[in-house]
């Protein structure tokens, strides 16, 4: 599958506003701001994410900057392909590749971010990250195997992702990060059971979306 000639599919929840949004920015940011800059923004914004969340040990001030980092990773990583092909200076091969891979980057920035905050155990977090990197794998081998590029699973994306922190960080900040006993688990946090449950949602979603894959792709053999 020649790579250029993938179809991308993005039936995100928050599409319909961000979409129009992104060719409005893409429209009128300046010459100098070249797709790889608004890469390299993404990028440093996920390094600010993890120092945020790792600052939260000094207050939860910290948990501002990681909202603001989280919405300046947005500003970059949703431009920068947006803005290449408003200016039709693509080069798929280096932007598919260097975008997802600053991608899975950023997303190690900022779940181990979340572990080594006072809200979530490391525990937690790397099971969020293996449930993110599985299904980022399903991703990458249907866009190799059906040239379909699948962004978002159950309308929720990236975007819809990033928002769902930007407010969970907000909760945390005014109201705190509850504990309570459960039976069999004893005390846990609000975060940490938040963590769990959106890891095994993940891992969940690979298995169904790669279960539907095989399905439909098996052939009897001869």
């Amino acid at each position: 599958m020649e790579i250029r000639k993938h179809k991308r599919v993005n039936d995100m929840l928050l599409g319909p506003l961000e979409r129009p949004a992104l060719q409005w920015l893409a429209a009128r940011m300046p010459a100098w701001a070249s797709p790889d800059l608004m890469t390299g923004i993404g990028a440093f914004a996920s390094v600010a994410v993890f120092a945020g969340y790792a600052m939260a040990h000094m207050g939860a001030w910290g948990l501002w900057i990681v909202n603001f980092g989280l919405l300046l990773n947005w500003f970059g990583d949703a431009l920068d392909g947006t803005l290449a092909r408003y200016r039709k200076i693509e080069r798929p091969k280096f932007g598919f590749f260097i975008d997802h891979t600053v991608d899975a980057v950023s997303m190690y920035l900022v779940i181990v971010g979340i572990g080594v905050s006072p809200y979530m155990r490391l525990d937690i977090a790397a099971l969020l990250l293996v449930g993110y990197l599985l299904v980022s794998i399903h991703v990458y081998l249907r866009t190799c195997v059906d040239g379909v590029f699948k962004i978002a699973y159950g309308r929720i994306g990236p975007t819809e992702m990033r928002v769902i922190m930007i407010l969970g960080n907000t909760a945390v900040f005014f109201w705190g990060n509850p504990r309570f006993r459960l039976p069999l688990v004893g005390v846990t946090t609000a975060i940490d059971l938040t963590g769990v449950v959106v890891a095994a949602s993940l891992t969940g979603v690979f298995l169904y979306a790669s279960w539907q894959e095989v399905v439909r792709l098996y052939k009897p053999p001869g």
